[in-house]
């Protein structure tokens, strides 16, 4: 159970980093927003499963089960929405010009 947890801890920090370089790297809002939502939730999800084994209780499943429910149900959901917003205000998607 131990190297399990290991292993889940490892794949959640791994996307969090991942969601966090995309956020610096990425050359603008959609792209970013991109990875943000896909690994960061991802990586989250990873970690609180972390968590629900190494507590396996009850009260802690079940809060962790609906974290995880509402990260993918309210993160995809405002990506998209603040994605819309800057779509109507006029900001343009990057183009690289090689």
């Amino acid at each position: 159970m131990d190297i399990l947890i290991s292993i889940l801890l490892l794949f959640g920090t791994f996307f969090t980093l991942v969601a966090s370089l995309g956020i610096v790297r990425m050359p603008d809002l959609y792209t970013r927003m991109h990875a943000a939502t896909k690994a960061g939730t991802v990586g989250i999800c990873f970690l609180l499963l972390a968590v629900s084994l190494s507590m396996p209780e009850v009260t802690v499943i079940s809060r962790v089960i609906g974290t995880i429910l509402f990260l993918f149900i309210t993160a995809p959901v405002a990506a998209h929405l603040l994605g819309k917003a800057m779509q109507q205000k006029g900001y343009k998607i990057w183009r690289n010009k090689k």
